[in-house]
């Protein structure tokens, strides 16, 4: 198992705005919901959130073949699942999210609403699921966000049917 970002190396930049994004926000309230024993309580947002940054040097020192990390699957689920709230949130409709994975670590996300595909996405490399930085992070789950609601708007009589 390899060791993850530590939280004092998130710029203090990502701190500020970056925190309060509204992709960032839920994504704290999923990791949060799951601290059943309250062991996450006395943790800042950014603390948290440093699990999902994996920088380059480390994902090259995770192998590639083999059983996906467990962590990196819980990574994997907590962040597509903000992705689902989150385009929820935004359109005003239930979204099912459906995610297969390989024991190889490969795979895709599927979400749609009652009768539209309204983001669908590869999955490579979950062994490796991490990102550069909080702000890659937060950007990465807007635009996915973002394409998807572009969706629902583009067949609205469908994605309401």
């Amino acid at each position: 198992m390899t060791t993850l970002a530590d939280p004092a190396s998130i710029p203090a930049v990502d701190h500020g705005k970056l925190l309060s994004t509204p992709f960032i926000r839920c994504l704290v309230r999923l990791i949060r919901a799951q601290d059943s024993y309250g062991s996450w309580d006395g943790k800042c947002d950014a603390e948290l959130l440093a699990k999902f940054i994996v920088k380059e040097e480390q994902r090259r020192a995770i192998p590639i073949i083999g059983d996906p990390d467990p962590d990196a699957l819980w990574r994997l689920d907590v962040y597509y699942a903000a992705v689902g709230l989150s385009i929820e949130a935004r359109s005003d409709l239930l979204v099912s999210r459906t995610m297969e994975i390989s024991a190889e670590g490969f795979g895709r996300v599927v979400f749609t609403t009652k009768r539209l595909v309204v983001l669908s996405k590869t999955l490579r490399g979950v062994h490796r699921f991490g990102f550069d930085s909080l702000r890659k992070c937060e950007k990465t789950g807007t635009k996915l966000v973002k394409d998807a609601v572009a969706a629902i708007e583009a067949y609205p009589d469908v994605a309401r049917a």
